[in-house]
């Protein structure tokens, strides 16, 4: 009898553990089920704004959940401004407890939204084109990675072009942000290498509204070409002063003032200029062997069926390949811990700098620990605004 009164509690106890474990699997499974919180900060008002929009038009295609995992999407604003983004951030992580932030459009609200990502171990998909949101690789940079083609690349593919059409003498115009600082220094580099001679540097804060000063004295350096270095329809500024004042140069621009708002507001007196940009903004005219073209006609098909002919920007694609990126990293990332906890976004940014030949509009992606962009040659293209569209120059050199 004794005996049997001692089996009983044994007995008993292994029908409790094998029940307990059944409940904490369900939870587990529920858990790994649970909603991936998405926050994105964009820049919807200033002087990015025409970013920004794009972006935002972009998410809103998004679907609802990838590979069963739905997504809670916020959307924020960040004015343009570093301080409102880093606020914006601290609300996501502090209050929404997002998984990840997409976001800013822009370099010196990405790096703002860096920092404050790093510091809670949160990883950060920037959507801004300057190499200082992910470089050097080490605090909180090791979990921001950002998209847009290291200013290197993108001179690099204007260097070849000037080359080729025996263009010795640049004068150089550059934003008063990092952004602009980041391509004046690659191009200083470059151009230093490839024996071409910067006769003139001028900057233009990004809320200036003339730039007539800064031309005239380009202007009397009298340069084969000018290269400018801004985003968005301030970028406009010092081209159409050029225009203006009867320049007849080549005038050379980046892959931040490509979109719609850009042509619009420099409309004829931006024809004739080059830039560096990623194939989606050309997806068409690619030859069908380039990786890009399928996904690029398709986004692109998407997005102007949404908001009309012509309404295309690489902004708006980087927010298209913000969800390539997810929808290759949220998988790997769930199967090692549920969404909602600090585990889940280590994995997420452990998948992120993981990702292999990761194809989208923007490029090919190959990410390394030393490399959070991971875009190769395959990301720029050369195109001329043509007849107030993007025409790619077969010469890309």
């Amino acid at each position: 009898m004794t005996t049997n009164m001692h089996r009983i509690p044994a007995r008993l106890t292994r029908i409790s553990a094998a029940a307990i474990l059944s409940v904490a699997g369900l939870a587990s499974v529920s858990a790994a089920h649970a909603d991936v919180t998405v926050g994105v900060i964009l820049s919807l008002t200033g002087p990015a704004a025409s970013l920004g929009k794009p972006a935002e038009n972009t998410v809103r295609l998004w679907p609802q959940q990838i590979a069963g995992q739905k997504l809670k999407l916020v959307i924020l604003n960040d004015n343009s401004d570093p301080t409102e983004a880093a606020k914006q951030a601290s609300k996501l992580i502090n209050e929404e407890k997002v998984d990840v932030i997409v976001g800013s459009s822009v370099t010196p609200p990405s790096i703002a939204i860096m920092e404050a990502a790093g510091r809670s171990a949160t990883p950060l998909i920037s959507l801004g084109g300057g190499n200082a949101i992910v470089e050097p690789q080490e605090g909180p940079r090791k979990w921001a990675f950002k998209m847009a083609a290291p200013e290197s690349l993108s001179v690099e593919k204007a260097v070849e072009h000037m080359k080729s059409h025996n263009i010795k003498k640049v004068g150089v115009v550059a934003v008063t942000t990092s952004y602009g600082e980041g391509f004046l220094k690659a191009f200083n580099t470059q151009a230093q290498a490839k024996g071409i001679n910067v006769v003139a540097t001028e900057r233009i804060g990004p809320q200036d509204v003339s730039a007539t000063s800064q031309v005239l004295k380009l202007m009397a350096a009298n340069p084969d070409a000018v290269y400018i270095f801004s985003f968005g329809t301030p970028g406009a500024t010092p081209h159409l002063e050029l225009v203006k004042r009867g320049y007849k140069g080549t005038i050379y621009q980046t892959h931040g003032v490509a979109n719609a708002d850009f042509l619009r507001v420099g409309g004829k007196d931006v024809d004739g200029a080059y830039l560096a940009v990623s194939p989606v903004l050309v997806a068409e005219q690619l030859p069908d062997s380039h990786p890009s073209k399928k996904p690029g006609v398709e986004y692109v098909t998407k997005y102007e069926a949404k908001y009309g002919a012509g309404t295309r920007s690489q902004f708006g694609s980087t927010a298209w390949t913000a969800l390539n990126w997810l929808e290759a990293t949220i998988p790997v990332a769930a199967k090692k811990a549920a969404p909602g906890t600090p585990e889940f976004r280590s994995a997420m940014r452990d998948a992120l700098e993981g990702m292999k030949e990761v194809v989208s509009p923007e490029g090919v992606f190959n990410m390394t620990p030393q490399n959070h962009n991971g875009l190769d040659a395959r990301g720029q293209v050369m195109v001329k605004i043509d007849g107030g569209k993007w025409k790619l120059v077969q010469d890309a050199k």
